[in-house]
């Protein structure tokens, strides 16, 4: 009998953690072809992963409900606060919802981590390992853009920021050393991916400022701005832009970084602990 409840067990875990792969990896290739995953996706992953979670917690630990209720509760709370307030997209919200419904523990039954150890916040809040751990692989793409940024400074001679940007604070010039370059101005008009860091702010005789969390909905306006102050003469032609990083993709990186890897905060503190 004990045996029966481990192998159904591992079924349901290896099944949820295989669809959730799946939509992730596909949702992950349309982000990086589009910028867009279609709802539909969230609509067939998110009901199929709660069904299988929640037949595996009924039958079997039914202890977990309500720790699987919380998990997804503060994680819903949390993917919500990112989006509204910039610092997710809708897509990635909803990854980490439907992450919260297949996989709000980590599976111990299946993987041990190489790290050695599997962290309490894996324990109980798993879908927020996967987030810091995604969101420090999405901070290792700044080590590419300040030696992009180097090496186009030191081929081109000219400055990074220019008399322009004096206004600006030196820890707004480091965020945007670390997470754009600089690009031609009509490239950024045909490169829809590519997002604006830097506005025209005409009213106040075209003065020039950074802009370190751009957004879809102004894109356009913004560029249309600094093409003009461009061929007015007013400005250089190559202006401060971003590819917009698209998360998903270090979502799940993240979630097979934490599965096989373990919990990268909790390892960096342990090692500093030592």
């Amino acid at each position: 009998m004990v045996q029966e409840v481990q192998t159904m067990l591992l079924v349901l875990t290896t099944t949820k953690i295989l669809l959730t792969l799946v939509f992730l990896l596909y949702a992950s290739f349309c982000d990086y072809k589009t910028r867009e995953v279609s709802n539909s996706v969230w609509i067939l992953f998110a009901p199929t992963v709660f069904a299988l979670t929640f037949i595996e917690l009924f039958l079997y630990e039914t202890s977990s409900i309500l720790f699987y209720g919380l998990c997804f509760g503060l994680t819903a709370a949390f993917a919500v606060i990112l989006f509204y307030s910039g610092g997710f997209g809708g897509a990635d919200a909803k990854a980490l919802m439907c992450l919260a419904l297949a996989l709000p523990f980590y599976p111990q039954n299946l993987f041990t981590p190489v790290s050695g150890e599997v962290s309490l916040m894996s324990q109980t809040f798993f879908p927020i390992t996967v987030f810091s751990n995604s969101v420090l692989l999405a901070a290792a793409t700044s080590v590419y853009m300040l030696l992009r940024n180097i090496i186009w400074h030191q081929k081109t001679g000219k400055k990074l920021f220019e008399e322009g940007h004096k206004s600006e604070s030196f820890g707004r010039k480091i965020l945007v050393l670390i997470t754009g370059y600089k690009i031609s101005v009509y490239k950024l008009k045909e490169k829809w991916h590519l997002y604006p860091m830097e506005d025209i702010e005409e009213n106040l005789e075209n003065r020039r400022k950074l802009v370190v969390v751009p957004r879809d909905e102004s894109r356009n306006a913004m560029v249309e701005r600094l093409a003009k102050a461009v061929d007015a003469g007013k400005i250089q032609d190559h202006v401060w832009a971003t590819p917009g990083l698209p998360m998903l993709i270090f979502i799940t990186a993240g979630l097979i970084t934490a599965l096989f890897f373990g919990d990268i905060v909790w390892v960096c503190i342990r090692f500093l602990l030592r």
